[in-house]
Formats: structure tokens, C-alpha cells, sequence
């Protein structure tokens, strides 16, 4: 009898007992870890990173060492030693656009001239465009229904389309860098039009971005069908790029920029690399998360003003009777921060703005109750070592829906932003590493003696 046809992906249930197997075979005992103190996550019992590097691109800051003590303090952030505060506050005089600032500042150093940043805006400019035919070629053949699997093949396949592609000189990589920067705006949109007309049966639409635009305002350009956007939307995208470029050597995205690096691969593998890490949900899809937890939260709560039902509701996400039952709420907490996410708060202004603009003050009020009231009902319910506060994820998938961006592109935002720091960690890395990164892991198997096959 001829063996049954299956599909490529299909889960058998040959699969399935392989799988119980693999669990048995690969699961470590939690308690092992504290018995050899093992910092699973690299963390230790008290939230603390392990250090394993040292950078001069940007800092995080939750405590202070006070006589010997270390003491919370309200989140601050660094790029370049500038507070991430003070920047944004700078843009206001005659609100132009920051990210491009930005960037200049985590790549060169320091916060440039105007000459300066002209020069490098026009230099980014002239990169913004794509091979001939990539769009066709690539982004329209077969694309992914998860768009940051989209843009990490894009980014692969551009390694094809370079003639220094091995070459890890500075110049080059920096080269690379300021290319994949430009790029990855309309690598994220193009490869979400494309998504949209073979999945949605939705009309292809493919704008090219305009050299005059920052970036923010090209991804609002690109993305929508009539290219037409408000000023405050434009800027308050531009200021969620900014607050999302760049957050240290530790979160796992960059970590992985470095690790990667370290081993001398080219450019294109590391930030696909980098890519993989910033899907995972426990990383940059966390503002889907909160989003759809709010979604859920509004189906069950009659009266958005009544902290009784919202106070309610929060201890049923806690328990595991509410939601994804998972026992969060999302956009509450951070592994750092413990008395505010300064990225939260710079960006709540302008959230409350766009939702005046737009017509969402009730949203952002049901938003700022679940705001006041979460860490409070956490603490009580919750053995905790730290304090719990709202992160950015919190404010910025209720930003993006005011912005009416599909949720397919919240995560490739993100990415678009954070190639930015991407970039600066990857020339560091080169600049100062002459080592391959290679952590420690310890077995706890003993050892057994080989049995014959005939035997078993």
C-alpha cells in the first residue's frame, strides 16, 4: 500500500510522540539553576543584568548608589550621554523632525550641525531606494503573512545584490548600515502592500517616498493609499522612532547584534539575526499584546470610568481568568525600570494630543486609569522585588491605532527604529571586539556508557 501523501508542515502524530520524547530529553529542572546559580536570562534573583559588555552608545538607568545602597530612582535614558528627555524637549523650539538627528548622534557621537545634518539626510536620501526589480523579484514572490519574516528575508536576499558584502572594513559596514537604515521604511510598507493584495484581496498600491521627507513622514506617505497625514501624526510617529532607536547593549535584539557580530559575519546576517530576536513576542510584539488586551478589556467592561470593573478586571488578568489568561497585564512592568520607563513618559504628551486630535479622549482615559490603577493591584497581588510601572509598549499600540497602522506593522516599526541602535552596536562590536562571544553553559546529565544497537 503506497504511503500516504502529507503536507510539508503537517504535525503528525508520529511528530507529536517525537515531540513528548524531545521535551523528556531537553527539559531542565528549574531548582538546578538556583542550586548553581545560574543566571537564566542573563539575570540574576534580584532583576540585575550580568555584565558582559561595555558601550558608549546609550544608557539605562533605574537605580543609584547611595551610600553603599542601591536606590530606585525615576527610569532615565542616554544616547551618547544626552537624556533621551532633553532631546526630545530640543525638537520643540521649531519641531523638526529628530530621528535623523538621532541617528547621526548614535553613530558619530555627537548631535550634529546643521550642515551636518543636512549632509547625512541627504546621504540617507539617496539611499532610500531599492535594487531594480527587488520589489517585483523579491517582496512580491510569495510574501509572508508575518512582515517582519518579510523584511528579514529582504534583508537577506540584499547580501545577493551587494559586491562588498564580505567586507566588515568600517567604511563598508557603515555603508551598509546607513543603507539598510534608509531602506527598511519601505521594505516594511512594500512588504505590507503586498501582504494586503494577496492575502486581503486588497488593491496593490506602491508609492515611492519622497526625498524630502523625514522618515517618518515617507512611512505615512508609503503606507497610505491618499499620502495624506497631519503635522502631529507625522511627529508623533517621528518621536516614537526616536524612543524606540536605541535602549542599551542588554536587551535581546541588541545583545544579539553584538553576539553575531563578534563572530565576523557579514552585515545582512547579523540584522536578520538581530530581526529574529525583536519578533518574538517576549520583545517587540508586546505592544499587540496591550492593544488586544484593551480590545478585550472594552468587551467586558460596561462603564470605562467606573475603577470598580477596571480594578475588577485587572485582578482577573492577574488570576488567569481573563484575556489570554496568561496572568499579565501587558505594558506593565520592565526588567530595568521599576519607578517609570522615561520613554513612557515622554511619549504619553503626545499620545494625549493625537487622541484629542482625533476624537479618542475616551480611550486615552481609560488608558490613563489602567495606568494609575495596575501598579497598585500588581503589588497587592503579586510578591514582587521591584516597583512596576507602565512601559512604552503600553502607550505605543494605542498610538499606532490612532494612526490607523495596520497591526501587521507595529513590530516592523519598531525594527525600523531600532536599526538605528542596531547599527552603532554592530560597529562597536567591530571597532573594539577581537574575541567571539561564547558564554558558558554547564551539563548536568551524567555521563552513561554506550549501548550497541543491537542491544537496545
Amino acid at each position: 500500500m503506497a504511503e500516504e501523501k502529507r503536507a510539508w508542515n503537517e504535525v503528525t502524530p508520529e511528530l507529536e510522540r517525537l515531540a513528548e520524547e524531545t521535551y523528556t530529553a531537553s527539559h531542565v529542572e528549574p531548582s538546578l539553576y538556583e542550586e548553581y546559580n545560574v543566571q537564566r536570562g542573563l539575570r540574576d534573583q534580584n532583576g540585575k543584568g550580568v555584565l558582559v559588555g561595555i558601550t558608549n552608545i546609550s544608557e539605562v538607568n533605574a537605580k543609584r548608589e547611595i551610600d553603599g545602597k542601591s536606590i530606585p530612582i525615576p527610569g532615565e535614558l542616554f544616547y551618547r550621554g544626552y537624556n533621551v528627555k532633553d532631546i526630545v524637549r530640543g525638537l520643540a523650539p521649531d519641531n523638526h523632525f529628530g530621528f535623523e538627528e538621532c541617528t547621526y548622534l548614535l553613530l558619530f557621537g555627537k548631535l550634529p550641525n546643521q550642515a551636518e545634518l543636512r549632509e547625512f539626510v541627504r546621504l540617507l536620501s539617496s539611499y532610500r531606494s531599492l535594487p531594480p526589480n527587488f520589489v517585483r523579484d523579491v517582496i512580491m514572490k510569495k510574501p509572508a503573512e508575518n512582515m517582519m519574516n518579510s523584511l528579514a528575508r529582504s534583508v537577506l536576499t540584499l547580501y545577493s545584490y551587494d559586491k562588498n558584502a564580505e567586507d566588515t572594513s568600517i567604511p563598508n559596514v557603515l555603508r551598509q548600515c546607513m543603507q539598510l537604515i534608509a531602506m527598511f521604511p519601505i521594505l516594511s510598507v512594500y512588504g505590507y502592500q503586498a501582504y494586503r493584495h494577496y492575502y486581503n484581496d486588497d488593491s496593490l498600491i506602491i508609492h515611492r517616498p519622497k526625498p524630502e521627507y523625514s522618515t517618518s513622514e515617507n512611512i505615512l506617505h508609503c503606507l497610505r493609499d491618499d499620502n495624506k497625514f497631519s503635522p502631529l501624526e507625522a511627529k508623533l510617529l517621528d518621536v516614537s522612532l526616536i524612543l524606540h532607536m536605541e535602549h542599551g547593549g542588554g536587551n535581546n535584539s541588541t545583545f544579539t547584534t553584538h553576539l553575531v557580530s563578534s563572530s565576523m559575519t557579514d552585515t545582512y546576517s547579523v540584522i536578520a539575526a538581530a530581526l529574529g530576536s525583536l519578533k518574538g513576542p517576549r520583545h517587540g510584539g508586546a505592544n499587540l499584546k496591550v492593544v488586544n488586551m484593551f480590545a478585550d478589556m472594552k468587551k467586558h467592561i460596561t462603564d470605562w470610568t467606573d475603577e470598580d470593573q477596571i480594578s475588577d478586571y485587572l485582578r482577573k488578568l492577574l488570576h488567569k481568568e481573563a484575556f489570554d489568561k496568561k496572568g499579565l497585564i501587558y505594558g506593565m512592568g520592565h526588567a530595568v525600570y521599576s519607578l517609570s520607563d522615561p520613554r513612557a513618559q515622554v511619549f504619553r504628551s503626545y499620545v494625549e494630543q493625537l487622541s484629542e486630535e482625533k476624537g479618542y479622549q475616551k480611550e486615552f482615559e481609560l488608558y490613563a486609569m489602567v495606568e494609575k490603577l495596575a501598579p497598585k493591584i500588581i503589588a497587592e497581588e503579586r510578591k514582587i522585588y521591584k516597583g512596576v510601572c507602565p512601559n512604552v509598549d503600553f502607550f505605543s499600540g494605542f498610538a499606532y491605532q490612532m494612526l490607523n497602522l495596520p497591526m501587521e506593522l507595529y513590530t516592523p516599526i519598531f525594527a525600523i527604529a531600532r536599526i538605528a541602535g542596531w547599527s552603532a552596536h554592530r560597529l562597536e562590536e567591530l571597532c573594539h571586539g577581537d574575541k567571539i562571544m561564547r558564554p558558558a553553559y554547564m551539563t548536568v546529565l551524567p555521563h552513561q556508557e554506550y549501548i550497541p544497537l543491537s542491544e537496545r
